[in-house]
């Protein structure tokens, strides 16, 4: 439970700060620059930060069935 927890706060923080970057980066790709692009990288920044973070849910979930269902087979036997 402990690794999944640390694993929890991992992607959370990750995903939080990539999240963060790629809203300021579209934010100037709107307001400051002149060029298309930089809202371009904005929204793949976010893109991959809402990724990153669904990947590290599933990853911490996954490891708590399974080790849930080890826990459960050892109490049946």
């Amino acid at each position: 439970m402990e690794s999944n927890m640390k694993m929890f706060h991992a992607t959370k923080y990750v995903g939080a700060t990539v999240l963060a970057i790629g809203i300021a980066i579209f934010l100037y790709g709107v307001f400051v620059s002149e060029y298309s692009t930089m809202m371009g990288i904005g929204i793949g920044t976010v893109m991959g930060a809402v990724f990153t973070f669904l990947i590290g849910m599933f990853l911490v979930a996954s490891e708590e069935m399974i080790a849930n269902s080890r826990k459960c087979k050892k109490e049946s036997a």
